[in-house]
């Protein structure tokens, strides 16, 4: 008989690693798990020097968040340890991080976090320790289909984290729970209540975690110092409008702070990192209606080829804050590519697509990868 997290056993015979960031939401899992009998280990990682960003809000993996982590644990009666995870971090993380924005993308470093150091280093982890799962906060769902998990999205839309969880194979996929896709943000803070947390009203993570006030530009000058070089403002016709000190100052869809003025509304394109410009234009030229992806990870039911061969609509998410939209999984010249059928602005190499099967709670998470190359109706793909 399968016990609450779809595992053989009693829940006292059943050993659960729970990833404790020390928000109120890994909390919650632990608090929850602990209560129903479970063997709970809590486990929470360092991940980088946090002193400058100790009592700094809108941070996670900071010393006040370890220390938070340490006392929910102790309050709960359950072994916690601290792993050191810094030196992985950084190679894994926060280097390809600043590659990538060189590079002229928009990187996701959550999604790498998740890929590597959370779902692969410390579910080895969890594995070392004798766990049968590892659990964590985050709001999406997973339950058994034809012998294996399918993840899908949460009854919180609000608070999806689908988008970040993307890269998760299926075998991590099998190990890991998470307990909370079932509840809203406010029941959960209501059961830490219950549990009586102090982390109950913590605030949520909000920047990312090494990134100072969301300062992104200074953090890779200083790790990069070398790469940062000057180069043109093109408008998308050609002209040279001005200079800037560097495209890691700049992201597609920006708007404000370009540092030229034409009497027209301008945006930033694209940026080519090659030739160190950064080309504006007028906000319809960020219409992108095709995008090639790479580092491609399948979760879904039918194999990816039957997927395009079947010639369905899917649904895709190109942003964290945007809704899934109406797509198509395609092959072009060898690659996979995925048709947005209404269009979509201000994308940009380097960001996540994610596809599911439906629009809504109830979508199923069918994989996803990084952007490599977009292109509007109008223009061939960038890449080629």
């Amino acid at each position: 008989m399968l016990n609450s997290l779809d595992l053989e056993g009693r829940p006292e015979d059943t050993r659960i690693v729970v990833a404790m960031s020390g928000g109120v939401d890994s909390s919650v899992v632990a608090g929850v798990l602990k209560r129903e009998g479970y063997d709970v280990v809590g486990v929470t990682l360092q991940l980088y020097d946090h002193g400058e960003a100790i009592h700094r809000k809108g941070a996670c993996c900071a010393g006040q968040d370890i220390h938070d982590a340490r006392d929910v644990a102790a309050r709960l009666g359950i072994p916690h340890y601290v792993l050191d995870y810094e030196s992985r971090f950084r190679e894994a993380v926060i280097d390809r991080f600043a590659e990538s924005y060189i590079a002229g993308e928009t990187p996701v470093p959550c999604v790498a976090c998740n890929q590597t150091v959370k779902f692969s280093d410390l579910l080895d982890t969890a594995r070392n320790l004798g766990a049968q799962a590892l659990a964590t906060g985050h709001y999406v769902r997973s339950r058994l289909l034809d012998g294996h998990r399918a993840m899908y999205r949460p009854v919180d839309l609000d608070r999806d984290q689908s988008y970040f969880l993307f890269a998760t194979t299926q075998d991590q996929l099998d190990f890991l729970r998470f307990p909370l896709g079932g509840l809203t943000k406010p029941e959960t803070r209501a059961i830490a209540r219950d549990l009586g947390l102090e982390v109950a009203d913590k605030h949520d993570s909000q920047d990312i975690c090494f990134v100072p006030q969301g300062k992104y530009a200074d953090v890779i000058e200083k790790l990069k110092p070398e790469a940062v070089a000057a180069g043109d403002i093109v408008h998308v016709d050609g002209r040279v409008l001005g200079q800037h000190t560097g495209i890691i100052h700049f992201t597609v869809g920006q708007r404000k702070g370009l540092g030229v003025a034409t009497g027209e509304p301008l945006f930033v394109i694209r940026l080519d990192a090659a030739s160190r410009r950064v080309v504006v234009g007028p906000r319809e030229a960020l219409i992108t209606h095709r995008l090639t992806l790479r580092d491609l990870n399948w979760i879904g039911g039918n194999t990816l080829e039957a997927e395009i061969d079947s010639g369905r609509t899917v649904f895709a998410k190109v942003r964290s804050s945007r809704p899934p939209q109406a797509a198509m999984i395609v092959r072009q010249d060898g690659r996979v590519a995925v048709e947005l059928l209404d269009g979509e602005q201000g994308i940009a190499p380097g960001q996540a697509c994610v596809l599911y099967d439906a629009p809504g709670d109830e979508a199923r998470v069918l994989g996803g990868g990084f952007i490599d190359a977009t292109a509007s109706l109008r223009t061939s793909l960038a890449a080629e």
